[in-house]
């Protein structure tokens, strides 16, 4: 008998196994796919950066989170911003009790131009979205900017 008829009589099984089965679907999350697929994925959030006249700004997405829950340090000419969140749940019945606990965490590092005056740097987070201003030095701000063309 090959694989494919194996496959075959293995998907025409009677549904009785599959009534048998359903009421655990959703506390195991069967269709989902997975039972941890309720747990935040571990991804780097998305960064913008833009520059005006006399600041850069890092916007970096990062909904569900607390300000609590960012670190952000400079080091030498170096900018880290890292988060960790963690979350635990438990749901009790009758018969049976279930936890599930969640983790993430993200580090993102960047080199900061000599411009930049890393003393009066903010950070702002307001509906997912930390926001952090790197103001220029009066030197940076004084250097008219110039176009170059491509040959």
């Amino acid at each position: 008998m090959s694989t494919k008829d194996l496959i075959k009589r293995r998907e025409s099984l009677p549904s009785v196994f599959n009534e048998l089965f359903r009421p655990w679907e959703s506390f195991f999350d069967v269709n989902g796919g997975s039972l941890f697929s309720n747990l935040n994925p571990v991804s780097v959030p998305a960064v913008n950066i833009s520059e005006s006249n006399d600041r850069y700004e890092v916007k970096l997405a990062a909904p569900g989170m607390k300000k609590e829950d960012f670190n952000i340090d400079v080091e030498n000419s170096t900018l880290t911003i890292s988060a960790e969140t963690k979350e635990e749940k438990e749901e009790k019945a009758e018969r049976y009790t279930r936890k599930e606990y969640s983790y993430s965490s993200f580090s993102r590092s960047f080199s900061l131009p000599d411009w930049v005056n890393k003393e009066k740097i903010e950070a702002n987070y307001e509906n997912g979205l930390l926001k952090v201003t790197l103001p220029k030095t009066e030197e940076a701000k004084k250097v008219p900017s110039k176009h170059i063309s491509v040959k």
